[in-house]
């Protein structure tokens, strides 16, 4: 089929159900092809995988997933959708359709049901105003997951993909590149979507990590401090830090941690690696339960 791609087989369905676009579910429909294609091809799906799409729409994707996978999951939140999505999809026996909110799936679950608990490939285009929940949400409840493909908010992806002391850098950029390696794949203009968004999109590929590149005592200590890192751009990073409530030292104990890793006491969050916040939250994760001891 494939067929729903094209924009006035959109809008006939549209027509023909009567839908309307809800504001509050960000819904933008894909209408080029040439697009969805790069989607497909960045995703690298096989025969024998099994594919999470999140948020399907009217199954525009869907198809083009259920005609190179082995079976698709798609979750769509909005209830109006769903008889679109059995018509469209009808003509598929590798695909199954949830209507919930992908926040309260619980997709390990899924992962051990439809995957046996193999890492599986999510695809998605995703509604801009909840890209991160998302995401984050893949990766912090440690999925198994190979590869995240998805359609996003031009400077989310930037964000993602951004370099130590550059302006895009923050939180969000060490947090998706401590789960995987990203890559974006195509720059997509509004007038790819129906309606048009008021932003430009970029797919992105998140290849998963097998194992983090960096080595932490305590993962949760790691993203409170980065976190507390850029709460506030401005400040050092002891600062900071020394406003952080589960970071339990004093601000000359954070100083040193800082000065052992040969920081200096000024630094900014903003300029410092992935590999550099592993190595301060191992010096205050030591720090906070052995002392000030030479040897740590």
């Amino acid at each position: 089929m494939g067929d729903l791609i094209q924009p006035q087989k959109t809008v006939e369905i549209l027509q023909k159900y009567k839908f309307h676009f809800q504001k509050k579910f960000g819904q933008n429909f894909l209408i080029d092809s040439h697009v969805m294609h790069k989607i497909i091809s960045a995703a690298s799906i096989s025969e024998n995988e099994f594919i999470l799409e999140i948020g399907p729409g009217i199954g525009t994707m869907t198809q083009f997933l259920c005609e190179h996978a082995r079976f698709v999951t798609a979750v769509e939140i909005d209830q109006n959708l769903i008889p679109i999505l059995q018509e469209t999809l009808s003509g598929y026996h590798n695909v199954d359709i949830i209507n919930r909110d992908i926040l309260k799936v619980d997709i390990r679950q899924l992962a051990n049901e439809k995957n046996d608990g193999k890492p599986m490939k999510v695809v998605a285009n995703l509604p801009y105003y909840i890209t991160t929940p998302i995401i984050m949400g893949l990766f912090e409840s440690h999925v198994p997951l190979h590869s995240v493909t998805v359609m996003v908010q031009k400077e989310v992806a930037d964000r993602m993909k951004a370099e130590p002391g550059t302006k895009d850098f923050g939180a969000l950029s060490l947090a998706v590149q401590y789960y995987a390696k990203p890559e974006i794949v195509a720059h997509v203009p509004p007038n790819c979507f129906m309606p048009r968004p008021k932003v430009g999109s970029a797919v992105i590929c998140l290849k998963c990590h097998q194992m983090p590149p960096v080595q932490v005592r305590d993962e949760k200590l790691l993203f409170d401090i980065i976190r507390a890192s850029f709460n506030q751009r401005r400040k050092t990073l002891v600062n900071g830090l020394s406003h952080c409530a589960t970071i339990r030292l004093a601000k000359e104990e954070l100083q040193h941690c800082v000065e052992m890793l040969e920081l200096p006491v000024s630094v900014r969050g903003e300029t410092l690696t992935l590999q550099q916040f592993a190595c301060l939250a191992n010096k205050i994760y030591e720090y906070s339960h052995f002392g000030n001891r030479s040897d740590i």
